[in-house]
């Protein structure tokens, strides 16, 4: 299929807006914040289309890594308001960089995430020092840390003379000379500032990036697609690989009903992606060790909404976007968050919807022990006879993996 990269990267500002929101409660706009300025520098730098694409994704996805169960607990210690905490962990770039390794770049972007914050004398994590450090992270380093040290979302004069002072100051130390000097060529413009604000920097982003646009098999985008679903799968440790066995049950049962390659693929991609949506769940509820109360429940409720706001911008998503989004709908009407029912649920949404209910059961949660086959599909049956789940499904899953 002709795959947009551009609607892809949307669909990811999205994902990591949902970070966001579930360490600090708000978007920030950081990750976004941080693609501009390393979009403009790269761009003053003179660097070719694919370069600039290239940058703006790693931006984008330079804080990937926080989303992930152990390495946020440590970075954190408990208190949520502080990006510095994310940012100063070295492990932080480390888990970033292999989680990237299957996206789609345009160049060769070897260690970038993995090096952002290394500064330009050497006295970074790393001990990686001048051009030896990757010109897109020495990039993404000066974005970054003028995102974290300044407050960008309303800024007036006096504040961009400290923003360029502080840039000056750090001339041959943190940056290079000629990040500096691009930094300053592109910051004296009162519209490079203007574009900072949460009001408008989605659209000086949309509107200012490449277009870039590839033939890609199902196949290949669904290798690209397992970069979000191990970010996600990592954010809980009862998850650690919940769309990864939901995924190949998919194909199974694809392969079972004897289903066209291309389709099996889809279903695997909807499979990967369809709990994208839990990023911006707190951990405190998903692993929370008892019961939900009801307002923890609403709260849960609303993941699959995010899900489908993350991925329908995507064309030849519209199939993937549908079955991702609705794996929590139930046929008599009683699912969320849309209370779909009967024939509004084609088939393969009902799959994904069945095949998630028994693969969440199978796993191990922290209110409950794993649970066998014969105990999920008792559920099952239950969710069935109560009209929740379809029948001919349930009893070829029982058929299945018996």
């Amino acid at each position: 299929m002709l795959f947009n990269l551009n609607e892809f990267l949307i669909a990811v500002s999205y994902a990591l807006d949902f970070v966001e929101m579930d360490i600090f409660g708000v978007v920030t706009n950081h990750s976004k914040r941080v693609a501009y300025i390393s979009m403009r520098i790269a761009e003053e730098m003179e660097l070719s289309k694919q370069e600039i694409f290239d940058v703006i994704s790693l931006a984008m996805l330079h804080d990937n890594g926080a989303s992930e169960k152990n390495l946020h607990d440590n970075m954190f210690n408990g208190n949520k308001k502080h990006l510095h905490l994310i940012e100063s962990k070295k492990e932080h770039g480390i888990r970033g960089e292999e989680n990237i390794k299957s996206y789609p770049f345009l160049t060769d972007v070897k260690n970038v995430i993995k090096y952002h914050h290394e500064n330009y004398d050497g006295t970074g994590f790393f001990g990686i020092e001048g051009d030896r450090i990757p010109l897109m992270a020495q990039i993404i380093k000066l974005a970054d840390t003028i995102e974290l040290n300044s407050y960008l979302k309303e800024v007036y004069i006096e504040d961009k003379q400290r923003v360029q002072s502080f840039v000056k100051l750090h001339e041959n130390t943190m940056f290079s000379p000629k990040l500096v000097k691009a930094f300053l060529n592109i910051s004296y413009t009162p519209h490079f500032w203007l574009d900072l604000k949460d009001e408008f920097i989605d659209m000086s982003i949309r509107r200012n990036m490449p277009n870039f646009s590839m033939e890609m098999p199902l196949s290949k985008i669904h290798d690209i697609t397992k970069v979000f679903s191990k970010i996600v799968d990592a954010k809980s440790e009862f998850t650690q690989e919940h769309s990864s066995k939901l995924t190949d049950k998919a194909a199974i049962m694809g392969e079972f009903y004897k289903k066209p390659k291309d389709e099996i693929y889809k279903l695997m991609i909807a499979s990967n992606l369809h709990d994208i949506g839990k990023l911006a769940i707190s951990n405190i509820i998903l692993d929370k060790p008892g019961k939900l109360n009801e307002r923890e429940f609403d709260i849960i409720k609303q993941h699959p909404y995010y899900t489908r706001l993350c991925l329908q911008e995507i064309k030849g998503f519209e199939d993937i976007t549908e079955w991702a989004s609705n794996h929590h709908e139930k046929i008599n009407g009683t699912g969320y968050p849309f209370g779909k029912s009967g024939q509004e649920l084609d088939f393969n949404s009902r799959l994904i919807g069945s095949l998630d209910v028994y693969q969440a059961l199978m796993e191990e949660r922290p209110y409950r022990k794993t649970m066998t086959h014969k105990q999920t599909i008792e559920i099952l049956d239950e969710m069935t006879e109560n009209g929740m789940l379809d029948q001919k499904i349930t009893n070829d899953i029982k058929k299945v993996f018996k």
